[in-house]
């Protein structure tokens, strides 16, 4: 069925098929009707072009807790991890620990390849912009490999201390050893360095870093300084008990 225009005599009439009356109409009025239906048809378009948008997703996940503080590992390529990813170097181990255990605190890694005591002095400032509560400073290895003074060494540390100190941070002082082709005397001196520094300063000392790791091939690189994944795991385990008293002091 279909409307149709028809015209009898002078007169316009629409007429739908299956109905047999003509309804009459004027040219103004099928103006009108036109006019609607065009109408019609563009609201039937724009109200189909706008869809209503999908609901907007709601993310279920848990907040990211806020850390608790920061913690800066300063050292040369034991801290920095060299030969390793960095996800296992000790740093980012001690983290990992640390959210475990409920701690929730922020562990940067500072550690540079080959730096000696006094480049560590050199960047203390940069280190103190970075506001750690806490500093584990393991530097002067590669002191005793260069065989540099002994004194030099620990006037750095004392120094590197005192800055440390001075903006309140708590210190964490890394113990370290040297090969024993350097001679007794030299062995013992600068052995001698980190208990010095600790006692003089009261700091929270590490007897020795390494310990557990050094002079084992199985937890060392080829190169037989460095520690594997497997021999920072160690690291972090033998620093740990030390981190937990700065914790604790920190909370005091």
């Amino acid at each position: 069925m279909a409307w149709e225009f028809i015209k009898l005599g002078s007169a316009d009439y629409l007429k739908y098929t299956g109905y047999s009356r003509p309804i009459p109409i004027d040219k103004n009025s099928l103006a009108k009707l036109c006019w609607s239906i065009l109408l019609g048809l563009a609201l039937l378009t724009a109200c189909g072009s706008n869809p209503t948008p999908p609901p907007v997703a709601i993310s279920t996940l848990p907040p990211t807790p806020v850390s608790a503080g920061v913690i800066v590992a300063m050292g040369d390529s034991l801290t920095e991890g060299l030969g390793v990813d960095p996800e296992e170097a000790y740093p980012a181990q001690l983290e990992q620990k640390l959210h475990a255990d409920g701690y929730n605190y922020t562990v940067i890694n500072a550690g540079v390849s080959g730096e000696t005591s006094s480049g560590a002095l050199a960047r203390v400032d940069w280190v103190l912009t970075l506001k750690p509560d806490i500093v584990i400073l393991a530097t002067g290895g590669n002191d005793s490999l260069r065989a540099i003074d002994p004194a030099l060494t620990q006037a750095n540390l004392e120094k590197l201390v005192e800055r440390f100190q001075q903006a309140h941070v708590v210190v964490v002082l890394a113990g370290m050893q040297t090969v024993q082709n350097l001679g007794e005397s030299y062995t013992n001196a600068f052995r001698a360095i980190y208990p010095a520094v600790a006692a003089k300063y009261d700091l929270i000392l590490i007897p020795f870093l390494l310990e557990g790791v050094a002079g084992d091939p199985k937890l060392n690189q080829d190169d037989f300084i460095h520690p594997t994944a497997a021999g920072y795991a160690i690291v972090v385990n033998t620093l740990y008990p030390y981190v937990l008293k700065a914790l604790a002091l920190i909370k005091h």
